[in-house]
Order: structure tokens, then sequence, then C-alpha cells
């Protein structure tokens, strides 16, 4: 039997964003989720409950922020990772994340080996396993 694929959803308004995560991703042979802003990507995240969450900051109709308050607040997303993925490196806006309820806080422009190594960790100490 083959073991299932882990599954990440990856929730930023950036077109670009979302095809460069997501063929990093599947190159890595995780199943991919999307959505384009934050509030789709908490009803997504409740809806299907992914193994890892990464999360833009800046976003149309809920920021990141408030997406990530609200997927800690509610039961069925509490306990799922997730990495703030954002051009916002700055220390105001990394502590804020942090307070938010993030696990990690990456910054764009992505750098390929730090990325998946930090995804990797965060699904392997999850489940104990590798993809």
């Amino acid at each position: 039997m083959t073991p299932q694929k882990k599954r990440v959803l990856i929730v930023d308004d950036s077109p670009t964003a979302l095809a460069w995560q997501r063929l990093l991703l599947q190159g890595e042979r995780y199943e991919t989720l999307t959505a384009c802003d934050g509030a789709e990507g908490v009803r997504i995240a409740t809806r299907e409950r992914p193994d890892l969450i990464l999360l833009d900051v800046t976003m149309p109709f809920m920021d990141g922020f408030a997406a990530c308050r609200a997927l800690r607040a509610a039961p069925e997303t509490r306990d799922i990772p997730i990495l703030m993925v954002t051009t916002h490196g700055d220390m105001a806006n990394t502590l804020a994340g942090f307070e938010a309820g993030c696990n990690e806080y990456i910054t764009k422009p992505l750098e390929r080996a730090e990325y998946l190594t930090k995804v990797r960790s965060y699904l392997d100490r999850h489940f104990g396993g590798g993809a």
C-alpha cells in the first residue's frame, strides 16, 4: 500500500508565488491545495485539514496575521503547522507573525533549499517521516 501524500495548503494572492511554491512542492511529491486570500485559506484549511499551511502576509479580505489567528482559534486547525512566507521580513512583521501563532517565518524571494528544508522539517516533525 502506497503511503498517502502529505498535503500542503499554499495561501498567497500572487499567482506567480502560488505557481512557484506549487512547482517546488510537487517536485517533492507533496499534494498541494491553494487559496488566493486569507479568508479562503481558512475555509479550505477547515474543510481539508492539510498537513502544513504556507501563508502569505499581505492579501485581500483577510491578511495572513488574521488568518493565522483564525486558524489557531479553530479546533479543526489549531495544531496544523503554519509557515508565514512573505516579503515582509522586518522584525516587527516577524514578531507579529509569531504572536499570531505561526511556527516559522520565511522571507521572499524564496531560496529553494531553505524553503524545502523548512517545509520538510515541519512535515517530518509532525508526522515522523519523509514525503
